[in-house]
């Protein structure tokens, strides 16, 4: 299985709510880390996985899209907490969009300040 990983470091704000947090629930940064994670058993005719450059621009508007702003303000977050674990899945599933070769497989981890990590992975069968 080949294997290739792209990371994009970005800060962004957010609140916890449902239950008291204690600090958590009031308005603070985090610097997170995005890594994407593709594998495939086949490269192309020019024995690579996927094109690197395409696939950093991508990550470069999408993350575009969360940096300096506040998670809970967004549509993808409304009415919802805020956690690791979910915007894990949602910049998994906004990253499911590009197109990827057949059955790849694509896992998206996420570090929130050094401290803790979340992932998210799922198959494609296209």
């Amino acid at each position: 299985m080949h294997c290739l990983m792209l990371r994009k470091n970005f800060i962004a704000q957010h609140f916890l709510i449902g239950k008291d947090f204690g600090a958590e629930n009031s308005r603070h940064s985090h610097h997170y880390s995005f890594e994407l994670e593709i594998e495939n058993t086949q490269l192309d005719q020019f024995n690579f996985l996927i094109d690197i450059v395409e696939v950093k621009n991508h990550i470069e508007l999408m993350i575009s899209y969360f940096n300096d702003k506040t998670l809970n303000e967004l549509p993808e977050f409304e009415n919802q907490n805020p956690s690791l674990e979910l915007f894990s899945k949602i910049l998994w599933q906004k990253f499911n969009h590009f197109k990827l070769p057949a059955n790849s497989q694509i896992t998206v981890r996420l570090w929130e300040d050094d401290i803790a990590q979340a992932s998210y992975r799922e198959k494609i069968c296209a």
